[in-house]
């Protein structure tokens, strides 16, 4: 999606009128939540297939995705997203959080075994402005798609917060909450994922809390959770929050170094 179909959060308001896996009864849906580290294992080389094989394995209906690339260097030119969909059939969307980044684009991608009906980018800005890999000053952003998953009609929203603490991030989770409530009346569910670079105990969580959503790791989810560093995780920062009604049934931090994070795989109903 280009830079001109970014839109505030208030306008999102608009859509309210609007194999090797596990067996799962026809009413559970199951998302994949994964920074993808450029397609990169965690030793730092190309790993986009594996990403690939991951999704084919684990069949999630809905795939959260950050640090996606698109034709940079770093990715030898590959556009991920459209790789990933070729490969596996899934249906993608897009939202570049920087358009000029190593003569590529950079940002967070979603894939769905459905259809995804709509999707738009959701800014989530920082005063003052920061300066980004590559010398880019444009914000991060969160993802909002919406899809037919089993028969209901799922909002899933994408995020990856900024990793320093320097003020930055709670600006960044107060407009991501912002757009959160923007779509509290659209009465279909709400799922909100990705790289949030907080631990379960930082105060910048609290605004999800506050908005109604609920941890799914917490809820179903058993041991520490700890997603990164991959090859030796030692705390849990990539997440799956739900909103009211949803009800999580299982949660796993898969071993895996396909990635410099460890992907989370939860089971919904």
């Amino acid at each position: 999606m280009g830079r001109r179909n970014l839109v505030c959060a208030a306008s999102l308001a608009a859509l309210c009128a609007a194999s090797a896996a596990p067996v799962r009864g026809a009413d559970q849906v199951r998302v994949l939540v994964l920074n993808m580290h450029a397609g990169k294992d965690a030793a730092g080389k190309p790993n986009l297939d594996a990403v690939v094989s991951l999704v084919k394995e684990k069949k999630p209906d809905l795939v959260l995705l950050q640090e996606v690339d698109r034709n940079t260097n770093r990715s030898g030119h590959v556009d991920q997203v459209a790789e990933l969909a070729r490969q596996t059939k899934y249906d993608s969307a897009f939202s570049a959080s920087l358009f000029e980044y190593d003569g590529g684009q950079y940002g967070v991608a979603v894939l769905s075994r459905e259809i995804i009906g709509y999707h738009v980018t959701v800014p989530l800005p920082v005063v003052p402005v920061q300066t980004r890999a590559g010398g880019s000053r444009e914000p991060r952003v969160a993802l909002l798609t919406v899809a037919e998953v089993r028969d209901t009609t799922w909002r899933a929203m994408n995020a990856h917060l900024d990793p320093a603490d320097d003020g930055g991030r709670p600006q960044e989770m107060a407009a991501l909450t912002e757009a959160i409530r923007s779509q509290e009346a659209a009465g279909t569910p709400l799922i909100v994922g990705g790289d949030l670079n907080s631990t379960p105990d930082d105060p910048v969580l609290q605004p999800l809390r506050g908005a109604g959503l609920r941890d799914a790791w917490t809820e179903c989810g058993s041991g520490d959770g700890f997603t990164f560093p991959a090859d030796q995780p030692t705390k849990r920062i990539d997440y799956l929050w739900l909103q009211e009604g949803l009800k999580c049934t299982s949660a796993e931090v898969l071993d895996s170094r396909i990635s410099d994070h460890r992907p989370l795989l939860v089971t919904l109903k």
